[in-house]
């Protein structure tokens, strides 16, 4: 079995240096928003590297990236990368040092998130994360 990109990426991203999961995702580039065939996993490229660039507290890389995913919304449509990307932009511009957007950010994930069971781990660390902002 041959790994692809993202696969090579995650592995990479966790046992060694996020460098070079970023460099290794930069082949999937030309195919991160999918093909007409399948939008299965579209933007997941993306997806993981703001999660790298979070890694290594490069948090306006890290917004851009997060950001992409938001502005091609029709490409992802219900695939819950979409609603972790905008909790994700969220961290970014905090780590970037813009609290302002991280605040604005975290209540449009949560307006995305309203009458979702309050028990979610991913939503309860959010809101404990919104918490700290005040």
């Amino acid at each position: 079995m041959e790994l692809g990109p993202m696969s090579i990426s995650c592995y990479i991203g966790f046992r060694s240096t996020a460098g070079k999961a970023i460099e290794k995702l930069q082949s999937a580039v030309p195919y991160q928003t999918g093909t007409l065939r399948l939008l299965v996993g579209a933007m997941y490229p993306v997806y993981v590297r703001g999660e790298t660039f979070l890694a290594e507290g490069r948090g306006a890389d890290a917004a851009a990236e997060f950001q992409k995913i938001l502005d091609h919304r029709a490409v992802v449509v219900s695939d819950p990368v979409c609603a972790l990307a905008r909790l994700e932009l969220s961290r970014a511009y905090l780590v970037a040092g813009d609290g302002s957007k991280a605040k604005a950010t975290y209540q449009d994930f949560f307006a995305l998130w309203n009458g979702a069971d309050p028990d979610i781990p991913v939503l309860k660390r959010a809101k404990s994360e919104f918490g700290n902002l005040h």
